[in-house]
């Protein structure tokens, strides 16, 4: 701070100020703003517009053209509200400017006429359309617009701010317009040196602009400037957090020519793809370095994650060490256990299983072993976390599906050794932006590419299909268990719920068993069973002593059972894209091909995309990038579990580039001044723990 004048010092502090502090917002509208989420004076600075009306070349409503999206001026000359029949309602309302008239008409929306009066001058902006001669625009976005004596509420370009119940888009106006005024003048965090290099606008330049612009180019400017803030100011912090988890770190450097690891890669249990190739020289690269490791494996379904673990397993082994490799589910982590330990038994690496299940002396017994050194390599659930579990000498932790675990869950199990390295795994792809946003901190390494013979595109059908057609499906069903085969009926639900209209799993396995398939053997499979309920119906399955298995998400992630040929869904316009890709992922695993068969009824636009998306396209990866465009960033980004800074500007459909700008820029900065302690970075310090804020203990753990 002594490097901040003292002027501009107060000014940043008051950022933090409640939102009261402005001029105008009294008691009322402190309660209206917090429903904005503004509480504090910085939430009503970045409270930025969502839209610009231009009203500098606004054509006359004679000149503007039948077709075009355009933004219109007039004065309001008539306000009707027409009733032409049982439940519709059509509000009319015409605007003149001398040289013409134009209707802004609303359906079913009779609330709209309070809004306007005759005389009020306002600004309809959308799709110009002729009816019985008039040009109208239907369901226009509607401003109205001040007279002379105001200048936030005639300026050349309009900005509009979300608005709320007991604040106007005006009010909105006039209350930022209040805070730029007394605390806009802040220090500028970015060193003056990317400002120049990027061509960025000074900050309080930028908030001023974005704003109130005078033209429209000018928002533009401001929006790159404070973009470009958000995604340096992350990645700054994930630059810090990946040098305090990497380079200030002295790790294990893992042998990787020891017997274990020479025997697989001598003879390994089928041929690796080139993407497995890459991802194990990566892995062992990084193990055989002093930097402890921080990496994600990021696979597509059945691009073979497992074989890949299994060579950084045996280096750990080979270094006379243990690993850890923890899964969210028992029924995940047995299944690694049934899979890995036979190849660990093959290769003379002694392993064993710790889950909530396990028994007492079991459960003793291992501990034991751990503690002693004697087990190589511990797989498990959340119970490998418990204090109880101490290792002798851990220096490998992998983590399977990490979206599922917090992050103090992640660094606990690699709290449990010195400078461990650690291996994070997800078998739901991501888009290239939300990786770098989300896991900027982990060196990535990707496998896109399926093991011989288990080409999605040729082992799987996708069939879409309403609820009428259920007999065809149920009839696929049966024909694939005749052929000795097996299959799954997903459901969104447990049990039935009344606030959602959906077929509930409990209820479901009932019916099926009584009315659809009372000559197979229906199991069922959900997460609240008890642990040793889902082990025994799993292992039923898998021995195929059930024919069809109705369960919930549980079989979402890692399940494996080569049989089962046919996969049900119901409900599926209410499941996300990932998760319906990671559902098909559990069928077609065998020699068999697969069927995957979604009974969807979407009432909504972006509900009839996913299902298209789903039905023609396989890679998921694609489908990862054609889920951020659906959902949005917002919603993507908010199943986020650090809490990373928000991003109120910043794209990440529309701002690649600008992301790729400000994580170089980041990691250049961080490698030369990783602490923030020159005067040029003590101001981007103190912004970064602002905007961290309860995170920054995340930030500079390691």
């Amino acid at each position: 701070m002594a490097n901040i004048p003292t002027q501009r010092a107060e000014a940043l502090t008051a950022w933090d100020s409640p939102v009261s502090v402005v001029r105008f917002v009294d008691d009322a509208r402190t309660v209206a703003l917090e429903r904005l989420g503004i509480r504090t004076v910085e939430d009503l600075l970045r409270h930025y517009p969502f839209r610009f009306l231009d009203l500098t070349s606004t054509p006359t409503l004679a000149e503007v053209q039948v077709g075009s999206d355009a933004t219109v001026v007039g004065r309001v000359h008539e306000v009707r509200v027409k009733k032409p029949r049982s439940r519709l309602t059509i509000t009319e309302v015409g605007i003149v400017d001398g040289t013409g008239v134009l209707l802004g008409v609303w359906f079913n929306q009779p609330y709209a006429a309070r809004r306007f009066a005759p005389g009020d001058r306002v600004a309809f902006a959308g799709r110009v359309q002729l009816e019985f001669g008039l040009k109208q625009i239907r369901t226009p976005f509607a401003e109205k617009l001040g007279e002379e004596d105001d200048p936030t509420l005639t300026a050349r370009v309009l900005p509009v701010h979300r608005a709320t119940e007991g604040i106007s888009t005006n009010w909105m106006r006039r209350l930022v317009a209040e805070a730029l005024g007394q605390y806009s003048d802040v220090p500028d965090f970015l060193p003056a040196r990317l400002r120049i290099e990027r061509d960025l606008w000074p900050l309080t330049s930028a908030l001023r602009c974005i704003h109130f612009p005078e033209e429209s180019a000018d928002a533009g400017h401001a929006r790159r400037r404070l973009a470009y803030d958000e995604l340096f100011v992350l990645q700054v912090g994930l630059a810090i957090r990946r040098h305090g988890l990497v380079d200030e770190r002295k790790g294990v450097p893992h042998v990787l020519d020891g017997p274990a690891l020479t025997a697989l890669r001598d003879d390994p249990p089928f041929s690796l793809t080139g993407d497995q190739t890459r991802a194990v020289s990566e892995i062992l690269a990084d193990m055989a370095s002093q930097r402890p490791m921080n990496r994600m494996l990021l696979g597509d379904v059945g691009t073979g994650k497992t074989i890949v673990a299994a060579h950084a397993l045996a280096a750990a082994a080979d270094t006379l060490a243990q690993a850890a490799m923890m899964a969210p589910t028992e029924v995940l982590a047995e299944q690694y256990a049934l899979r890995l330990g036979p190849l660990l038994d093959t290769l003379g690496i002694p392993w064993t299983l710790l889950t909530g299940s396990t028994s007492s002396a079991q459960r003793s017994e291992t501990l034991r072993r751990v503690a002693e050194g004697s087990v190589a390599v511990l797989f498990g659930t959340h119970a490998l976390l418990e204090e109880t579990v101490q290792f002798a000498a851990l220096s490998l932790a992998v983590v399977d599906e990490q979206h599922r675990f917090g992050v103090v869950q992640r660094l606990g199990l690699r709290g449990k050794g010195e400078a461990v390295d650690m291996l994070v795994m997800t078998a739901t792809p991501i888009p290239r932006t939300l990786a770098l946003t989300l896991y900027g901190d982990l060196d990535v390494s990707y496998l896109r590419e399926r093991p011989s013979g288990r080409s999605a595109e040729s082992n799987v059908t996708t069939t879409v299909m309403g609820p009428q057609l259920r007999p065809s499906a149920y009839e696929r069903v049966r024909l694939a268990v005749r052929a000795g085969r097996q299959a799954y009926v997903i459901c969104a639900l447990v049990e039935e719920s009344t606030a959602a209209e959906a077929k509930a799993a409990v209820r479901e396995a009932e019916r099926l068993r009584a009315d659809v398939f009372d000559d197979l053997r229906v199991g069922l499979l959900t997460g609240k069973m008890k642990p040793a309920d889902k082990t025994a119906t799993m292992h039923a399955f898998r021995a195929g002593a059930i024919d069809v298995l109705v369960a919930t998400t549980v079989v979402e992630v890692g399940v494996d059972v080569p049989n089962a040929t046919v996969m049900v869904v119901e409900d599926a316009e209410r499941f996300g894209l990932a998760q319906l890709h990671q559902l098909r992922g559990r069928i077609g695993r065998g020699e068999h091909p697969g069927e995957f068969i979604l009974f969807a009824n979407p009432s909504t636009d972006e509900g009839r995309a996913r299902m298209d998306a789903i039905a023609t396209t396989a890679d998921g990866f694609e489908l990862a990038e054609r889920d951020l465009v659906l959902r949005g960033e917002g919603q993507v980004l908010g199943e986020r579990q650090h809490g990373l800074p928000e991003l109120r500007l910043a794209s990440l459909i529309r701002d690649a580039d600008l992301l790729d700008q400000a994580r170089a820029d980041a990691v250049a900065l961080v490698s030369t001044d990783p602490h923030l302690r020159t005067a040029e970075h003590l101001p981007l310090a103190r912004e970064l723990r602002r905007r961290f804020n309860r995170q920054w203990e995340w930030v500079s753990s390691g």
